[in-house]
């Protein structure tokens, strides 16, 4: 990684020099530069990185992701150091068959990952410092998923892998076996239809998995239907806003804080799943920050979401040639 690293610097002059190009490394250290993401999706060869710097890249639908690729990008959230702002995908991602082992980090996706198909698994699996719309799971044979520092805006569907997400803002949760929630600020904000009314709950469908250190809008029971969002789970040490719930899946040792979850946060922000919120905790809870939530246990890392690829922190470019027919360039790039 770090020699594909340093060749990656090399090659954001000409990425800078000619606007929104991708260079995809290969593993044998070979770059090579695209102009849309489509065609370095379709061009890189299987193992590859596609780096992407800051700046918006549509996809088509028709693009599926068949072989092990890396999409790197600089980050999701516009407030970096990196002059071009934020990495941005128009569109859906398909990770299909062969893309097993394949990544995606430090990018925002205005769509959904949709990951494997009904007949064929996508396994090992990873998306890390990501902003999506969700993540959509479609084959339940689609193992060693791990999901780490991202934004899921709404509901994500696991379609009953052993998935790990830790360290996420997410939306409700759906469909994991011995899989793994751990240290994430889950919220419910759409509503799950049933009957004439709606079940209250920001994890479902999940069973035979540890549920550690979370901090839950919703419980993981709903008495009004007298219905379980999981069972056969370990459950421990999580912050339930709405209190303990009354099932056999009763938090083991609950975190107990005198405050309701509108008040724990620096920026509550309506609870926006959104960079825009500030989920550090006020000071008067500080002692919580370390148990449980986002910034709780070991997978969290990095504040900006800011993915291991250099950065163009300042570019300058002159306005015409000097008198040898020369423009003169000056950018610096800084690496993680």
């Amino acid at each position: 990684m770090k020699r594909k690293l340093l060749i990656a610097v090399a090659f954001f002059a000409t990425m800078t020099a000619a606007a929104q190009n991708i260079a995809a490394v290969s593993p044998s250290n070979t770059t090579t530069i695209y102009q849309t993401l489509d065609e370095a999706i379709v061009g890189a060869e299987s193992g590859s990185t596609i780096y992407l710097p800051g700046g918006g890249f549509q996809i088509s639908d028709e693009t599926k992701i068949n072989k092990k690729l890396t999409i790197m990008g600089v980050s999701h959230r516009g407030d970096t150091d990196n002059v071009d702002g934020a990495t941005i995908i128009g569109g859906n991602l398909y990770f299909e068959e062969g893309s097993s082992g394949s990544a995606i980090l430090g990018v925002y996706v205005s769509g959904n990952i949709n990951v494997g198909t009904e007949t064929v698994p996508t396994t090992n699996f990873t998306a890390r410092y990501c902003n999506v719309n969700s993540i959509q799971v479609k084959n339940s044979l689609s193992s060693g998923m791990i999901v780490n520092q991202c934004y899921l805006r709404n509901v994500s569907n696991f379609g009953n892998t052993n998935v790990k997400i830790t360290n996420c803002i997410s939306d409700r949760i759906e469909n994991i076996q011995n899989g793994t929630i751990s240290y994430n600020i889950i919220f419910y904000k759409n509503k799950i239809p049933k009957g004439y009314s709606y079940l209250g709950l920001c994890i479902t469908g999940t069973a035979n998995s540890k549920i550690i250190g979370n901090i839950l809008e919703k419980p993981l029971y709903d008495n009004y239907w007298n219905s379980y969002g999981v069972s056969n789970c370990q459950v421990y040490n999580n912050y339930n806003a709405n209190g303990y719930d009354q099932s056999s899946n009763r938090d083991e040792d609950p975190i107990e804080i005198n405050a309701p979850i509108y008040d724990l946060f620096e920026k509550w922000n309506n609870g926006s799943i959104s960079p825009a919120s500030n989920f550090h905790f006020k000071e008067e809870y500080k002692e919580y920050e370390t148990q449980v939530g986002i910034y709780a246990g070991d997978g969290f890392s990095d504040e900006k979401s800011l993915a291991p690829i250099p950065r163009i922190i300042s570019k300058k470019v002159a306005e015409s040639t000097d008198e040898s027919g020369k423009l003169q360039i000056v950018i610096k790039v800084k690496a993680q």
